[in-house]
C-alpha cells in the first residue's frame, strides 16, 4: 500500500508558514518511520505550496492519505478530504485539531484519530490496507521511553520540497497550562522524556547542521526538569555531532547559569520564550504562573541568557482583556528595552480546545464562527473575537502599524549589532540577523495587503513614533515601567 501523509496550510496564512526556514512537520516524520513494511510513503508539505497536493493526490498513485492539521489549516484539509472522496481514495485526518473537533472532521473525512498516534499508527495502516479502516481511532499518549519512541525519518523529504533544517523531539507535554494554549490538552501536563541515547543517535544521524528542537518546554519548570536538560546537554557535548540548534522554553532557565552555560556549549544559538504579555492581570488571566511569578526579574532573566551567548526570541500576544491601542506599541517598547532580540507579536486567537475557546464561545465574543470556512482566520494575524477595550478591526490595525514601522524601517543590522554586543557571539548574532530579515520580509510582503484591506497608510503620531523607535532603538526617551500597575501593558 501507497500512503501519503500530507500538511495543509491556510491559504491565507499571510506568510508566517512560507516565510524564512523550511522547517520539518516532525509528527509526519514520525508517522511515516512507524509505518510497518512493506508499506511506502511520501509527504506533502504545503509550506511548498499546494499544487503537488492538487496533481498528485490521484486513485492508482495512493491508497491511503494521511493528513496533520491545525485549526488554520482545517478549511484546507477538508478541500483535501473531498478531493481523496472524488478519487475514491480513503482518508484519515488527526492532529490538535481534528482532536478538538472530532464531530466536524468525520463530517469530511473517512477516519478521524484523536490524540497522540504513535502507537495506533501501525493498527491504522493495517486497518486501511485490509479495506477495514474505522470511523474513530483514540491514541493515548504515547510511552516516550520506550525504544524507538519518538524517532523520525530524519532523511525523508516531502516529494515537493526540500526542508533546509531538521527538527527533533527530546520531550512532549507542557505544565503551564495556559489558557489560549491547546499543548498540555493535546500532549498533556506531565513533561514525557525520551531516551536521551536515542535522542543522541537521531541527532547524529539526521542530515542537516541545523536542528530545530521542537519541544514546548526545554528546560521545564522545576529543578527535576531542569536536571535532565542539563543531563541531555552534557551528553550532546560529549557525544553529539557539531549542530547548531533553536529551541522553545519558559523564562525561569534565564537564572540557570549552568543550564545556560551547557545550552550555548551544546549549540544552542537561541531560545524562544512566550513572555505574551508585561500585564499582570492579563498573566493571570492566560494562567501564566510562571511568568507572572517573574515579571520583576524579567531584565535580568534575558541578561542571563545574553551572558550565555544565547540569544532571546519574545512572543507576545496582543489582545488580552486589559489591552488597548497604545498596547502594541508599548510592548514593542518595552521588548526593546528588555534586550529581546526578536521580537513576535501576534493576535490573541482563541484555537478550539483551549479553555479561552470555551470560555469566549460561552460569552458570545467569538465572531469568525462560519466554520469550516473561517478556520482560515485563525492564523494569529487576524482577530476573530470581541476585545474589551477596542474593536476587532482597531486591533487588527494597530498591529498593522507594527509591520509598517518594520517593512519601513533600517534596524535589521542594528539589531545584529546589539546582539552580537550583547551575546559576545558571531553566531548568535548570525541567526538573528537571518530570523530578522524573516521578519521584515514577511512585514513587506504583508503590508501591502494590509493597506488593501484598510484602506490607508499609517501617518506620523506619537504611537507610530514609538513603533519606528522601538525598531531603531532610539529609546532614551521611554523610561522602563516593568512590574507597575496600570491597564497597558507596557506601563504596567
Amino acid at each position: 500500500m501507497r500512503i501519503v501523509l500530507i500538511n495543509p496550510v491556510a491559504r491565507r496564512c499571510q506568510g508566517y508558514h512560507t516565510i524564512g526556514s523550511k522547517i520539518p512537520q516532525l509528527g509526519l516524520q514520525v508517522l511515516a518511520r512507524l509505518a510497518p513494511e512493506p508499506h511506502q510513503v511520501d509527504i506533502i508539505d504545503e509550506i511548498f505550496g499546494f499544487d503537488a497536493t492538487d496533481n498528485q493526490v490521484r486513485r492508482g498513485r495512493y491508497d491511503l492519505v494521511g493528513v496533520t492539521s491545525y485549526s488554520s489549516g482545517a478549511t484546507r484539509a477538508y478541500e483535501i478530504a473531498a478531493q481523496c472522496r472524488r478519487e475514491g481514495i480513503p482518508c484519515i485526518m488527526g492532529g490538535p485539531h481534528a482532536s478538538a473537533m472530532p464531530e466536524e472532521a468525520a463530517e469530511h473525512f473517512d477516519s478521524v484519530a484523536v490524540g497522540e498516534c504513535d502507537e495506533i499508527w501501525p493498527t491504522i495502516v493495517e486497518d486501511a490496507a485490509r479495506g477495514r479502516l474505522q470511523a474513530l481511532y483514540t491514541g493515548e499518549l504515547a510511552r516516550l521511553d520506550q525504544p524507538l519512541a519518538g524517532l523520525a525519518a530524519q532523511r525523508l523529504q516531502p516529494i515537493n520540497g526540500r526542508y533546509d533544517v531538521s527538527s527533533i523531539q527530546t520531550s512532549r507535554g507542557c505544565p503551564v497550562g495556559c489558557e489560549y494554549c491547546s499543548v498540555t490538552k493535546f500532549n498533556g501536563a506531565p513533561i514525557r522524556r525520551r531516551s536521551i541515547d536515542e535522542i543522541i543517535a537521531e541527532w547524529n544521524e539526521t542530515p542537516r547542521r541545523f536542528v530545530f528542537v521542537t519541544d514546548d518546554n526545554f528546560f521545564g519548570v522545576g529543578p527535576r526538569h531542569a536536571e535532565w536538560a542539563k543531563e541531555l546537554l552534557r551528553e550532546i557535548i560529549k557525544r553529539g555531532k557539531r549542530r547548531l540548534w533553536f529551541s522553545q522554553t519558559t523564562v525561569n532557565m534565564g537564572e540557570d547559569e549552568e543550564g545556560l552555560r551547557l545550552a550555548y556549549k551544546a549549540g544552542c544559538r537561541g531560545m524562544l520564550i512566550g513572555f505574551e504579555t508585561f500585564n499582570t492581570e492579563s498573566l493571570r488571566d492566560y494562567h501564566k504562573g510562571v511568568n507572572r511569578n517573574n515579571l520583576s526579574r524579567y531584565k535580568d532573566l534575558v541578561d542571563g541568557f545574553h551572558r550565555a551567548g544565547i540569544p532571546v526570541f519574545g512572543a507576545f500576544i496582543i489582545g488580552a482583556d486589559q489591552d488597548d491601542e497604545e498596547t502594541v506599541a508599548d510592548t514593542a517598547i518595552q521588548s526593546v528595552k528588555l534586550g529581546i532580540d526578536t521580537i513576535q507579536i501576534t493576535n490573541l486567537t482563541p484555537l478550539p480546545g483551549t479553555k479561552m475557546y470555551d470560555r469566549f464561545m460561552a460569552e458570545g465574543r467569538i465572531f469568525a464562527t462560519a466554520y469550516p470556512a473561517d478556520w482560515e482566520r485563525y492564523t494569529f494575524v487576524e482577530t476573530v473575537y470581541h476585545p474589551k477595550r477596542m474593536s476587532a478591526q482597531r486591533l487588527d490595525e494597530v498591529i498593522y502599524e507594527l509591520r509598517h514601522a518594520a517593512a519601513n524601517t533600517s534596524w535589521v543590522w542594528l539589531r545584529t549589532l546589539r546582539t552580537l554586543w550583547m551575546t559576545r557571539s558571531l553566531t548568535s548574532a548570525l541567526f538573528i540577523h537571518g530570523m530578522n530579515k524573516g521578519w521584515k520580509r514577511m512585514a513587506r510582503l504583508q503590508v501591502p495587503k494590509d493597506e488593501a484591506r484598510f484602506g490607508y497608510t499609517p501617518t506620523v503620531n506619537a504611537r507610530t513614533r514609538k513603533l519606528r523607535d522601538a525598531f531603531t532603538l532610539s529609546l532614551s526617551k521611554y523610561p522602563s515601567t516593568i512590574g507597575q500597575t496600570t491597564s497597558k501593558a507596557a506601563a504596567l
